[in-house]
């Protein structure tokens, strides 16, 4: 049976895909190949509902205080140092919404600006995940015990709903499908 943080490494899974995607995306905008406005707001769309909004909110509501009752430190700690980088990518997230606003109004400068956003947000992610999956969530699965690994599964459902709403995540996992398969015909 999965636990919470089986949970969380899927949908880092499903993160570094669409951290593939983007850089991608990136790449051809940097190679000065046509990119459709849509693209960059389906993905600006993901990291911002699936990322943040689902997957950071279950680490921010759920995880993180739970992991603090059981004697992880908040600051000078993975907490601290994992609540800073969301912070971060939250930063760079919203630098790829206004450039992706400025393309879709017709300003060119701003496909490589969400490109230059994109990298740096694909960067930090990919540190941070390794970082979690690697650090966070192993002392995690020491700390937690069953139930407490239940308890948090059924505490992140309430998070997809409550931050969501219901259906949202479906949609999501059907977006990133469909995002993909338009970055990698081919795959």
């Amino acid at each position: 049976m999965k636990n919470a943080t089986d949970m969380l490494r899927d949908e880092h899974r499903a993160i570094l895909k669409m951290l593939d995607a983007t850089e991608e995306v990136a790449r051809r905008i940097k190679k000065d190949i046509a990119v459709e406005p849509q693209l960059l707001s389906g993905l600006l769309e993901f990291f911002r509902v699936f990322a943040d909004r689902c997957h950071h909110g279950k680490e921010e509501d759920c995880l993180f205080p739970l992991l603090e009752k059981k004697g992880l430190p908040h600051d000078g700690g993975p907490i601290g140092v994992m609540l800073h980088e969301h912070g971060e990518g939250r930063e760079l997230i919203r630098s790829m919404g206004e450039a992706s606003e400025a393309f879709t109004s017709g300003r060119q400068d701003g496909c490589l600006r969400w490109a230059d956003a994109a990298l740096s947000y694909a960067a930090l992610l990919r540190a941070h995940i390794a970082k979690e999956n690697d650090v966070l969530f192993v002392m995690a699965d020491r700390l937690l015990s069953g139930p407490e690994q239940a308890g948090l599964l059924e505490a992140f459902e309430k998070v997809e709903i409550n931050k969501l709403g219901a259906g949202t995540h479906e949609r999501l996992h059907e977006l990133m499908g469909k995002l993909h398969a338009e970055i990698f015909p081919h795959r």
